[in-house]
Formats: structure tokens, sequence, C-alpha cells
């Protein structure tokens, strides 16, 4: 591999913002390395893409400092460029319903944190020398849903995607002595493949009156992680057609 191509780590490649997010890296050059819990699929076609799949369950937290290793040894002494913490649940309660305060459990919630909260901030500081080596980027995304009560996101993810965004605050304070820069983009309704039923008529909620794309999302994502936004640090960019105004 050429010194000059960067590294990409990425969680939840698999699909939606996920699977735009890898093609718009992949276009610019980038090696992407992903994340998930189900093996390297076959209707993600990128290059390299099974060599650079590493499988974990980020709700397993136990197990990641052995794939922060396993990580490390896939760069091979390369430095990463940037990490974007993509991956993110938000289950429904037995019936289906909304899973909200009333309807769920201890155990459900710290299922949903170690996911959408813990496993950022350990993946950042197990591959904090990587990071500073190349004066990289971290991207978390957060959501529209941590902001206001959403109709569909659970509480747990809410209140998890909250904390993400003040996560990322204090991240970029830790971080930006070092050279690495920590910013997060919170999309609102985004037309993918696992829209919620009804998420249509949250449409006149919108002042761009439609559902914003993963390629528009990839896009700000990839700005947060290139040179253009180099004195940008301990942001939240909302993407999200202007419904939080």
């Amino acid at each position: 591999m050429s010194n000059s191509r960067k590294n990409l780590l990425l969680t939840g490649a698999s699909r939606g913002i996920g699977h735009a997010t890898v093609k718009r890296f992949s276009a610019a050059g980038w090696r992407v390395m992903t994340v998930s819990r189900q093996a390297f699929s076959e209707y993600c076609p990128w290059e390299g893409g099974e060599e650079n799949h590493i499988q974990l369950d980020l709700a397993d937290v136990e197990q990641l400092p052995e794939s922060i290793a396993l990580i490390e040894e896939k760069l091979g002494g390369e430095p990463l460029h940037a990490l974007v913490n993509n991956a993110g649940i938000s289950p429904k309660g037995p019936d289906g319903s909304r899973f909200n305060t009333l309807n769920s459990s201890y155990s459900d919630w710290l299922h949903v944190y170690n996911v959408n909260l813990f496993a950022p901030m350990m993946l950042a500081q197990g591959l904090f020398d990587q990071l500073v080596e190349a004066k990289g980027a971290i991207v978390n995304v957060t959501s529209i849903a941590g902001s206001r009560v959403h109709p569909f996101a659970g509480s747990a993810y809410g209140t998890s995607k909250a904390a993400l965004a003040a996560l990322t605050r204090e991240m970029a304070a830790d971080f930006g002595p070092h050279g690495v820069r920590v910013n997060a983009i919170a999309p609102g309704e985004i037309d993918t493949s696992i829209l919620s039923p009804g998420t249509e008529e949250l449409i006149t909620e919108i002042p761009l009156r439609r559902l914003g794309r993963p390629e528009e999302v990839a896009s700000t994502i990839y700005f947060l992680c290139d040179a253009p936004s180099s004195y940008v640090t301990g942001a939240e960019v909302h993407i999200n057609g202007g419904q939080h105004v």
C-alpha cells in the first residue's frame, strides 16, 4: 500500500449511511476498514472489503481490547486518518412498540449504551496513538433524536445520542492538544432501507420538504475528515433539511 493512501475505520458500514460513506471515501482513494457484528456481506462490493473487515459485536465491550489489537495489526504500522463511529442500535419494545422509559430494563439500556456511546469512546482511546500519528479526525454519528423526543426512535437511543453529542465536545477538548479533531453529525430523516413506517408523514415538518439522502450525509462526514475542515472541532452538524429549527 502506498504511504500516501489514507486509512478510515468505519463502524456500521453494511447499509444506509455507512454504505454511502464507504463509497464516498473509497472514491477518494482511501483504504476503508469496516466493523460490523456480521461477517462481510456480498452486498458490500468495495475494493478490499473482506480483507479490511473486522467482525465485532460492539455491544460486547469486553472484546474491544482484543479487537483493537486486530485493527492495529490490519493497519500494519500505518496511521489512522479517520475514525467514524456510525454504528447505532434502536431496539423496539416486545410488541414492536416504541422503546420508552416504561417498557425497558437496565439491561436493555446498557446494551444500547454499549454500542451507541461506550464503544465509540473505547475505540478512540484504543486507537489514540494511530490517530495522533495521522493528526486525524473522529466523527461521531448522533441523531436528531438526541435533542428532541422522536416518534419512532426509542428513549435509550435518544438519550445515548444526546450523551454522544456531549462526549464529542469532551473528546474535542481532550484530543485537540494532540492534533486530533473530533466532531459529530446529527442526521434527521434519511431515506434508507431501515426507515420506520410513518416516516413519510414527517416530511411536512421538514422545511426542505423531503427526506435526506445517504450520500448527502456521507459527503458531510468526508468534509469533516478532510483538509477543508482542518479548523473545525467540537461541532455537531445538523443534517436534517431544517427539521431542528
